[in-house]
């Protein structure tokens, strides 16, 4: 039976993830996006290939009076694919414009149809020849992108209202004919919702693999290293009246840990290292990053938090460490405090400059007695700085 629950909390919350990006990190939607990004190239270069294309088998078949307005129409679709490309291109670090460029790549196909329904002359749809597969073809297209189920369900919603009016120019709304069609779009939506949904989750599985350490579910160093990466990028992007946001390192230390291995064991001290990483996570906000450094080395990144802000932080985090009763497998107690370093991501400097400086500060806060905060960025690098109380860090 535990093992059962376990499996299905599990897939409980594989599909909370992949019905929505409300979960997501902020490190998750870059690969997302970037992953997104790639499909949207490719499958928009099929598209404008195969817009010129069918524009032959609209002179050989519509009649005189719609061949110029759908030859119009087709040359703004182009147009307007041919800017979702530009758009998806330049879009490398914008999440939301490569959201937008994805939306669009569908969004046009569908409208340009509904423009060609609406002004149609005689509202008989058999003049258009291979023009009722465009609704069933953009709702298949869309399990080729790792859209969430929400995004994807809006989207089948709006090619079932398009079928709708195709229906009602046609006159097969609500016939048997019409109702096998809404059923046919309805099942190939659901079937590419359940391909979102393997899709989505399958990538974020590989991507908490390759980003995750194992034994704590934290980030691991080289995910840290790309994710500061982005977060200088986004607080350039970010820059008002030459300011940047603000954004502090907390580097951290488990005093004395190897003690712990020699004394209780490695198993102690990985239930250690377990518990000391939700410590981290529930003493920060969603929005902050915390990773697993190396050994018993951690990193937290705050945004929007300056030098004072960040040593409150860093000192609530000490504090729970020295309450927190850690235990050995006889559920001894098992004694643990931590020290910390503080430094502030500065204005267009290398993240690693910053990452030096908390490691700095974490060497006068272990040199200052241990179970203390320490931040150079307020204070001479002098071990006398560093204290255990909260107004002097």
């Amino acid at each position: 039976m535990p093992r059962t629950g376990g499996e299905l909390r599990a897939n409980f919350t594989s599909v909370r993830d992949t019905f929505s990006n409300r979960h997501h990190s902020l490190d998750f939607a870059y690969s997302h996006a970037h992953y997104l990004r790639n499909r949207v190239l490719a499958v928009g270069v099929i598209f404008v290939l195969l817009t010129p294309l069918w524009a032959l088998v609209d002179a050989t078949m519509l009649p005189a009076e719609l061949l110029g307005t759908t030859l119009l129409a087709r040359g703004g679709l182009l147009a307007g694919l041919l800017g979702v490309l530009l758009l998806a291109k330049v879009s490398r670090e914008k999440i939301g414009c490569i959201r937008v460029s994805a939306g669009m790549l569908l969004a046009l196909p569908a409208v340009f149809y509904a423009v060609i329904l609406i002004l149609l002359p005689s509202g008989d749809t058999r003049q258009l020849t291979g023009y009722a597969f465009i609704p069933f073809l953009l709702v298949a297209a869309l399990s080729i992108f790792p859209f969430t189920i929400l995004e994807s369900l809006g989207a089948g919603i709006a090619m079932l209202s398009l079928l709708a009016l195709a229906q009602m120019v046609d006159g097969s709304w609500l016939t048997p004919e019409g109702l096998e069609g809404a059923w046919l779009l309805a099942s190939l939506l659901v079937v590419s919702l359940s391909s979102n949904h393997f899709q989505l989750s399958l990538l974020m599985r590989v991507y908490r693999q390759a980003t995750h350490a194992p034994l704590t579910g934290l980030l691991n160093r080289g995910a840290l290293t790309l994710h500061l990466d982005k977060l200088q990028a986004w607080r350039l992007q970010q820059q008002v009246d030459g300011g940047l946001p603000a954004c502090a390192i907390l580097m951290m230390d488990i005093d004395h840990f190897k003690q712990i291995n020699d004394t209780h064991g490695h198993s102690v001290g990985d239930r250690v290292l377990t518990e000391f990483a939700r410590i981290l996570i529930d003493q920060t906000r969603p929005e902050d990053s915390v990773a697993r450094y190396g050994g018993e080395e951690f990193i937290v990144l705050l945004l929007n938090a300056d030098p004072v802000q960040a040593s409150r932080v860093a000192e609530r985090i000490r504090n729970a460490v020295d309450q927190h009763h850690f235990t050995d497998h006889e559920l001894q107690r098992v004694p643990l405090t931590t020290s910390v370093g503080v430094a502030s991501l500065r204005n267009r400097e290398a993240p690693q400059a910053a990452l030096k400086r908390a490691d700095d500060a974490l060497y006068y806060a272990k040199q200052s007695g241990r179970n203390c905060v320490m931040t150079l960025d307020t204070a001479p690098p002098a071990p006398e700085w560093a204290t255990r109380s909260p107004s002097l860090v």
